[in-house]
C-alpha cells in the first residue's frame, strides 16, 4: 500500500485566528472536528493565541457564528467533544492572555502547545488544519 492509499491516523486542528471577537469564524473548526471524530478519526484541537479564551467559562456560551444560527459556539464545541475530539490549551497562550489554567471549562483535556501540534503536523500519518 502506498502512502497515498493509507488512511489518516488522526486530525490535528490548530486554532490560531479563531478569536472570540470574530464569532463568525468560530463554528467551522468545531463542525469539522465533530465530522472527523464521527468518522472514528482521533481529533486533537490545539487552542493558541486568543482562541484560548474559548476555554474560559462563560465565553463560548454567549457566542454564535451568526444571528440565525441556533447553536452557540459552546454547543459546537461540546458536539465535537461528544464525538471524541480532545481539546488542548497552549500554556504560553494562557499566560499571555492572563487566563488561569486551573479554571478552564471541563471540555479541556489539558495542555498542549507548539511542540505537540508540530509533532502531529510532522507525522505523515496525521493531517493538520489551521483555523
Amino acid at each position: 500500500m502506498s502512502f497515498v492509499e493509507q488512511p489518516a491516523a488522526g486530525i490535528a486542528i490548530l486554532l490560531w485566528a479563531a478569536d472570540p471577537d470574530a464569532p463568525q469564524r468560530l463554528a467551522t473548526p468545531f463542525f469539522h472536528a465533530a465530522a472527523a471524530a464521527a468518522m472514528d478519526l482521533p481529533v486533537e484541537i490545539y487552542f493558541t493565541a486568543r482562541s484560548v479564551h474559548l476555554l474560559a467559562p462563560g465565553t463560548a456560551v454567549g457566542l454564535r457564528a451568526d444571528s440565525g444560527h441556533a447553536k452557540t459556539v459552546l454547543d459546537a464545541m461540546r458536539e465535537a467533544v461528544a464525538h471524541g475530539a480532545r481539546f488542548y490549551a497552549c500554556s504560553d497562550a494562557l499566560a499571555a492572555q492572563g487566563l488561569d489554567a486551573a479554571a478552564l471549562i471541563p471540555e479541556c483535556h489539558g495542555r498542549g502547545g507548539a511542540l505537540q501540534f508540530m509533532a502531529r503536523a510532522a507525522d505523515l500519518r496525521w493531517r493538520a488544519l489551521v483555523f
